[in-house]
């Protein structure tokens, strides 16, 4: 197991959605799916119904659904979509450097 002093900062992930809709669903599986590789401890994800929520939604500047938003570490990251394609969001969230690779083939 890494030494926290060797663990990266925790990623913090926010994801809008509509909760039914079919990308959101999709992008629900996908994020899933490029985030199985980590451990529980190395990232905090929230979902967020804009339809439940949608003030929220909107005083943070989400327009269009899914987005999934990396607020931390820095870079922050916005990506908007289903998620489908995993190489860009694995380097759009900076998962490569994380995991020393990902082999998406």
């Amino acid at each position: 197991m890494r030494d926290d002093a060797e663990r990266p900062a925790k990623l913090q992930l926010r994801l809008y959605v509509v909760t039914g809709a079919p990308n959101s669903i999709a992008a629900r599986s996908n994020l899933a799916a490029i985030l199985s590789p980590l451990a529980a401890e190395d990232y905090a994800l929230e979902i967020v119904d804009c339809l439940a929520e949608p003030q929220r939604t909107l005083a943070e500047g989400v327009l269009v659904t899914p987005t999934l938003v990396k607020s931390g570490p820095e870079p922050r990251a916005t990506i908007v979509g289903s998620l489908s394609d995993r190489t860009s969001v694995v380097a759009a969230l900076g998962l490569q450097a994380r995991a020393g690779g990902t082999d998406d083939q």
